[in-house]
């Protein structure tokens, strides 16, 4: 498995990022962020999305957290996608626009397979936002490994 570097919280900017290389296709990594079929099998234990287009809702479910509720952001296929999503929302399954963050993930290809950048922003908008920047910072260690795995292991 790819070996890369973990993710780093920006307190002044009150993002998190991590940066990765992927043994995998361009197509194939975007799948894997796209299509619910996919993204359940590496991030939430479940994946509802109405679509893959701007304004498209849907829910993640973490085992530990119950429902999240998503909204694409922004869309350039097959090269960003970013979601909001409510870290700190009303668990009335909507996204609560002006207590949520946005992750975007954005794709590049590379020699070795392809490069994957997440950057989540916008946690000053939350109740705590240094607990919550830590706590996504491990979040996005765990997962984006679990997608290395997933892609580069051939499921």
């Amino acid at each position: 498995m790819t070996e890369n570097e973990p993710s780093v919280v920006d307190r002044d900017e009150f993002t998190v990022r991590r940066t990765i290389t992927i043994a995998a296709p361009l197509e194939k990594v975007w799948a894997a962020i796209t299509e619910v079929e996919h993204i359940a099998r590496w991030f939430p234990q479940a994946a509802v999305l109405d679509g893959v287009a701007v304004g498209a809702g849907g829910v993640f479910t973490f085992e530990g957290y119950g429902d999240v509720p998503v909204q694409i952001e922004e869309l350039d296929p097959p090269r960003m996608i970013a979601y909001r999503w409510g870290s700190d929302s009303s668990r009335d399954l909507r996204v609560d626009l002006d207590r949520s963050t946005v992750f975007r993930f954005t794709l590049e290809p590379v020699a070795t397979g392809t490069q994957l950048t997440v950057v989540e922003s916008g946690f000053d908008a939350l109740t705590d936002p240094a607990t919550s920047m830590e706590n996504n910072r491990g979040g996005w260690d765990s997962e984006l490994d679990e997608l290395v795995a997933y892609l580069e292991g051939g499921s």
